[in-house]
């Protein structure tokens, strides 16, 4: 069992590109069932805004994490994940917060 502050000291790195996307700032939690339904990370890599300032989010579903290391939380994702996108039919996986 892993408890949530120990998941969002963990880097989350993206294994389409090696890129290290920064850490868990959040849960979306299915609460019928009380499954982890996405994990939420700043794209900043922040835990929070600074100053109040707007913090773009990326949300993660639960299927595209590949593993959860000791250090490091890996996750598949396009390298055009999160873009915006102008195709109503594929919305943005980036919300401003």
């Amino acid at each position: 069992m892993m408890k949530i502050s120990e998941l969002q000291v963990k880097d989350i790195v993206n294994m389409d590109n090696g890129k290290r996307l920064g850490h868990l700032t959040d849960l979306e939690i299915n609460l019928s069932t009380g499954a982890i339904e996405a994990l939420v990370i700043n794209s900043s890599g922040k835990m929070m805004g600074l100053f109040g300032k707007e913090t773009e989010e990326i949300v993660i579903p639960w299927k595209n994490i590949i593993r959860i290391g000791s250090d490091v939380i890996l996750v598949e994702v396009p390298s055009t994940y999160g873009r915006p996108t102008h195709n109503r039919e594929h919305p943005s996986t980036m919300r401003k917060r």
